[in-house]
């Protein structure tokens, strides 16, 4: 056999034995080098779909978005190379535009260089931001693999070329444009961290958690101190990426001036840049701070560095004697100082502030109010209000059945007064985070989906009650067990729902706190409502027929019966108290965050 053939031969064997057997959760990494897909076919030679870009120059630093589009396809794999030598390793690092579709990978040991699929759910677009290295070769072109079924692939589709300004005679990378800066704004060491004994008097602070003392290795600390024309900043935070913050004229991000702080071989850098919607920020190829101060130690990132208040030849810079939301985030950043999409909500201000007025040590929040006010409200009707009145309904019919209330039986009219509570509570809850979102939401995963089917269910159940056939009618024997059914079907999906929504970047409750939590809450209830059952079942053994003996059975009924209604109560108040506890645990963590 030639040997051309004999290459081919062992690649096919590979294919067919290699672990992976295609990808179809887009865990591509052993194809980095190739982009080969194994799948026992060769690929296609005429393309049908093709890679767009936003631009077709860069600086090091940079963002470019990248676009990959055509008819239906399943898989894809996207990378940037050296244009020069298209075999050498994947170069820069990549940001997601819905991780819904498509994750990030490490390829050539460089974090988050290539893009692929999640699934093989079908799509025709797909959307990505790619970051200019600091040491980025002249000209960098994309490529791609698609995949449209699992035999039908392209491989290494060319995509443009984008090149540094000035080709032929190249720009510095970002750390040498780095080191230009230093040499005429000189950078120093920090030798001991900073502290909040100036808060509130001297200073402008902002703490999280707040009263936080800046040392401590939970806790994120910015400061502002006007010093004649100029302000002093101080950012301090648990992180080994990068800190930034950024003034804003609303809550949201976009059109904000923002300042990072940006861990690099071991050294930190102050950078300025400029945020434009949600993209990726675009940094300054001038920099406008001065003595610069830094310090990594004990897992603290921290910086100060001085701005003058009003900084007219630099486009984008606010005046710092304005008022402003201020935003403080953390993140990662890779290799050569790229930074990443922050993982956490940023911190923001309740209101807006003149950091050169008065000084104020204040905190902020990582969510939302409205957000927050969901989260609150979900939790009081799904784990009180609907899991107490579940509770009453099952196994209180005998205790208060000769108890009313405005008519009616006891235990009816509290399980309605319960159950409309949660209906009242989940429509207002629901309808607050598209009154914050002002739509849909598609970054939350499949939290939206299930909210939307509780809500249905939670007001199909309340429908169906109003109708509900009088207690002899033939059709009550079946409303019962739709009402049993859908009241059961809600519970459960909910529960899902919160153990979803408790870890969306809105919220993001304490982890893992929150899921352990939420374990032990369904525990309690699973296990209160199990021992009722294993009761009731006890109390029918007992007053069961004994033989002839009818003053016998009614002795045995009237103190059976008192013994499980005592029994009920105080188990009913053990588990009020109990979800009150719970309820009291969720409100506070919504509370700090």
């Amino acid at each position: 056999m030639e040997l051309p053939g004999l290459a081919f031969a062992v690649w096919m064997l590979i294919c067919f034995y290699a672990p992976v057997g295609g990808y179809p959760n887009g865990k591509v990494r052993e194809a980095c080098t190739s982009m080969v897909p194994c799948h026992g076919s060769s690929p296609q030679l005429s393309p049908e779909h093709t890679i767009t870009v936003n631009g077709t120059e860069f600086k090091p630093g940079d963002s470019i978005e990248v676009h990959l589009s055509g008819p239906v396809f399943e898989g894809f794999f996207i990378q940037a190379r050296d244009a020069e030598h298209l075999e050498s390793p994947a170069l820069g690092s990549f940001m997601l535009a819905d991780r819904g579709v498509s994750q990030l990978l490490t390829c050539a040991h460089t974090k988050n260089s290539a893009v692929s699929h999640t699934s093989k759910a079908k799509k025709k677009h797909i959307k990505v931001y790619w970051i200019a290295p600091g040491n980025a070769p002249k000209r960098v072109q994309f490529l791609a693999t698609v995949v449209k079924k699992y035999k039908i692939f392209w491989v290494k589709i060319p995509g443009p070329i984008v090149s540094q300004p000035n080709a032929l005679s190249p720009t510095p990378p970002l750390h040498a444009t780095s080191e230009a800066v230093s040499t005429s704004h000189p950078v120093s060491y920090l030798s001991k961290p900073f502290n909040a004994s100036s808060c509130g008097r001297t200073k402008f602070c902002i703490r999280n958690p707040s009263n936080c003392d800046p040392e401590s290795a939970s806790c994120f600390f910015l400061s502002f101190q006007q010093e004649g024309s100029s302000v002093f900043i101080e950012m301090s935070g648990p992180s080994e990426g990068y800190l930034a913050f950024a003034l804003s004229h609303d809550q949201w991000m976009g059109d904000d001036d923002a300042y990072l702080c940006v861990g690099e071989d071991h050294r930190v850098r102050a950078i300025t840049a400029y945020l434009k919607e949600r993209s990726p920020p675009v940094l300054d190829s001038e920099n406008a701070l001065e003595d610069v101060s830094w310090r990594l130690a004990d897992g603290l990132l921290q910086c100060s560095f001085r701005r003058s208040i009003h900084l007219p030849a630099h486009k984008g810079r606010f005046n710092l004697d304005a008022s402003y939301y201020i935003f403080l985030a953390d993140g990662e950043a890779s290799e050569g100082g790229v930074i990443h999409k922050h993982q956490q909500q940023p911190l923001i201000t309740n209101g807006i502030y003149n950091i050169t007025g008065l000084p104020q040590d204040i905190g902020g929040s990582r969510s939302p109010r409205l957000i927050k006010a969901h989260g609150a409200l979900m939790f009081i009707a799904w784990i009180t209000t609907v899991s107490i009145g579940v509770i009453v309904a099952r196994f209180f019919k005998p205790v208060w059945s000769y108890s009313f209330l405005f008519g009616k039986e006891m235990w009816f009219q509290v399980h309605r007064m319960l159950m409309l509570t949660t209906v009242m509570l989940t429509s207002i809850s629901f309808v607050l985070p598209f009154i914050y979102r002002g739509g849909w939401s598609q970054q939350a995963g499949f939290h939206p989906y299930l909210g939307c089917t509780v809500m249905a269910l939670a007001i199909f159940q309340a429908l169906m009650a109003g109708f509900r056939p009088s207690r002899h009618a033939p059709r009550r024997q079946l409303f019962n067990w739709f009402h049993w059914c859908t009241g059961t079907a809600a519970r459960i999906l909910a529960v899902v729902t919160m153990f979803l929504g408790m870890n969306l970047a809105a919220l993001d409750l304490p982890d893992p706190w929150d899921t352990y939590t939420m374990i032990a809450f369904v525990t309690w209830h699973v296990g209160i409502d199990v021992l009722l059952e294993i009761h009731s079942y006890c109390l029918i053994r007992k007053v069961e027929v004994i033989e002839y003996d009818r003053v016998q059975i009614l002795q045995s009924l009237t103190s059976a019966e008192a013994e499980g209604r005592l029994f009920k109560q105080i188990v009913l108040t053990i588990y009020v108290c109990g979800n009150i506890v719970f309820l009291i645990a969720f409100l506070a963590a919504i509370n700090q965050i």
